[in-house]
């Protein structure tokens, strides 16, 4: 049994963080089944204006019931005090650049990092577009010299061009939101998933042995 999961992710998207959690809580199961996980920043304002999407605020009826399900998914997904920011949206180019050049230079804080920023923002309410916060983000996981070197590099022309190449391969597999994912099973076959509660559908299609959910006849509940 073996497959790998591609997920695209923008800290600009709260359900990219409920998938970033979730995916690091199955990190080692997966891992059991030799299934690879990838996280690629993206820009997802370039997935919207690719893929001819429109935010969810942007309509009145989707605005109305996101309150809904974003209240509901931040409880189940264990950051039950995740608030949107006065800033709401953001321009997400630079930490998206920046979690562009910590992938390739520091690969074992990359996801740490990512999940700093997403925190910074949704729970600490930080706009993280802005280099002083976002130096004040990056300052508890890296010295001084090296957040100048990370917000330096971030502006930089290989990073900019990586992170439009991420976001163009996004598009390319048919992306139209985040988190988005592409994922290949054992057999080589490949599948684009999208959301942050779809994840039962992607364990069927790798072939890993799962609990759905189970509703019990009232009365033989087990306890």
């Amino acid at each position: 049994m073996a497959g790998k999961i591609t997920c695209y992710l923008d800290c600009v998207s709260p359900y990219s963080y409920f998938a970033l959690l979730y995916l690091g809580n199955h990190r080692e199961a997966l891992e059991s089944y030799n299934v690879d996980i990838d996280i690629i920043p993206v820009f997802l304002g370039g997935i919207n204006v690719g893929s001819g999407n429109k935010p969810p605020w942007t309509l009145p009826a989707k605005a109305q019931y996101s309150s809904f399900d974003a209240d509901r998914a931040k409880h189940y997904f264990g950051v039950p005090n995740l608030q949107t920011p006065s800033f709401f949206p953001i321009l997400s180019l630079l930490p998206q650049r920046a979690l562009v050049y910590i992938k390739s230079q520091h690969p074992q804080l990359f996801i740490p990092t990512f999940l700093d920023i997403f925190s910074a923002m949704w729970i600490r309410g930080l706009d993280v577009s802005k280099p002083e916060l976002l130096s004040q983000v990056l300052s508890t996981r890296y010295t001084e010299p090296q957040t100048r070197e990370i917000l330096d590099q971030a502006n930089s022309p290989t990073c900019k061009q990586t992170l439009n190449d991420n976001t163009k391969d996004a598009l390319e597999r048919g992306a139209f939101g985040c988190p988005w994912y592409w994922v290949q099973n054992s057999k080589g076959d490949e599948e684009p998933f999208f959301g942050s509660d779809r994840f039962h559908y992607m364990w069927k299609y790798l072939g890993l042995p799962f609990r759905d959910l189970e509703l019990p006849v009232a009365g033989k509940a087990k306890i």
